[in-house]
């Protein structure tokens, strides 16, 4: 089985498609050479049917970004293939994504269709798009609500047709990841043809499980993911890009797949994706939140004074963080602040470091986080009192 995971990253389509999200075309181009800088293998431009807007950036991004393919979202009809494939006629790698919906659910009232007619559909638009490009990538949307047999008809259909890649998307979020691995597993073994294409996955995050229904979908032989900077997207998002490629990269031993996403750029990603659309990630984020590599705990401070892997599994400077940071409060110990201390250039003695340990941990009752000017108003006022202290014992 192949080791290597293909991370196509949609931040710019189905993470622009969120409400409150949506970034201006120069925007894009500058996420785009981010993305290319962070080693994504496909990015996701845009939907070209959808607006001029969409259009004029999926047709930009590729003809700018030259190391990375660049795709563009239709619908299984003629006229979304067609656009998409002339918004990437510029692209030195480009891939035309097309897309319908399975689920029984879907098939009954988004499109008044039964299986048959979908199926037709499908495959029509496959052969299509194969005939206007040599990379062509199908979603069975809702996949992980569609009757498993239905589902491997549709795929080897279409794989019949044309398609290089196809996507399984756990669209609405529902799946556990026990039942989406199995999915995986079932496709590989029912769909005859499943050796001429890659088996992809685009997990939801609407029960918090797009990071664990991702990479159970690898487990299970899945070698695409579709995946966002921060997990940004539709209703709760999708799965978070940098949590699947630290996951992978962390637990090597476990996975035993890689990427070829140069993790560096992780944290440079998500500062830039938070910085054009104004929409900052939550501080326990993993990866990139700002508490992801900050200790206050005072037996957590003393652990990583004394070693870093007692309390972090990967390092700060492999995502692109410039370092861990101590946090000082009320829950914090006398060897974070004896530390900080020596950052700031403040020789105390051990009798001056405990009185200044019961200045700090009184202000960091009044106050959230000790700052560094407190530190050196803390540090004077205790070398004053330990002066005095001495003076009249003398």
């Amino acid at each position: 089985m192949d080791d290597k995971v293909i991370i196509f990253d949609t931040t710019l389509r189905d993470g622009e498609q969120a409400p409150g999200f949506s970034v201006t075309i120069d925007e894009k181009l500058r996420m785009a050479r981010q993305l290319e800088n962070l080693q994504v293998d496909i990015i996701e431009a845009g939907f070209p049917i959808a607006s001029e807007g969409d259009f004029e950036a999926v047709r930009r991004v590729s003809a700018e970004v030259k190391n990375t393919k660049v795709a563009g979202l239709a619908r299984a009809v003629r006229a979304d293939i067609e656009r998409c494939a002339r918004a990437l006629e510029r692209a030195a790698r480009p891939r035309i994504h097309t897309f319908l919906a399975t689920s029984d659910i879907h098939l009954k009232y988004k499109f008044n269709k039964s299986r048959a007619e979908a199926l037709d559909m499908a495959v029509r638009g496959v052969a299509y798009a194969r005939s206007l490009c040599d990379d062509v990538e199908f979603s069975a949307e809702d996949a992980g609500r569609t009757d498993p047999d239905y589902l491997c008809q549709v795929l080897e259909s279409v794989i019949e047709a044309g398609a290089n890649v196809v996507n399984i998307p756990d669209t609405v979020g529902y799946c556990t990841p026990e039942e989406f691995g199995s999915l995986i597993r079932t496709i590989k073994q029912r769909v005859r043809n499943i050796d001429r294409a890659v088996i992809s996955i685009h997990c939801h995050d609407d029960l918090g499980l797009a990071v664990a229904n991702s990479l159970a979908g690898i487990q299970n032989g899945a070698r695409q993911v579709e995946c966002t900077i921060n997990g940004i997207g539709e209703r709760a998002g999708n799965a978070a890009l940098e949590e699947i490629v630290m996951a992978l990269s962390v637990r090597q031993d476990f996975f035993k797949v890689s990427t070829a996403i140069n993790a560096r750029e992780l944290y440079p990603s998500s500062r830039l994706l938070t910085a054009v659309t104004s929409m900052p990630v939550q501080a326990n984020k993993a990866i990139v939140g700002d508490n992801a590599f900050a200790h206050e705990a005072g037996i957590h401070q003393d652990g990583m004074l004394k070693n870093k892997a007692t309390y972090e599994i990967m390092t700060p400077e492999s995502v692109g963080v410039p370092a861990s940071l101590i946090v000082l409060g009320k829950h914090s110990g006398r060897h974070a602040l004896g530390a900080r201390c020596r950052i700031l250039g403040l020789n105390v003695t051990q009798e001056e470091l405990d009185c200044a340990y019961g200045l700090m941990t009184a202000l960091a009752d009044k106050k959230k986080k000790i700052e560094d000017a407190d530190v050196i108003e803390i540090v004077e006022t205790a070398r004053r009192k330990v002066s005095l202290t001495a003076a009249g014992s003398a």
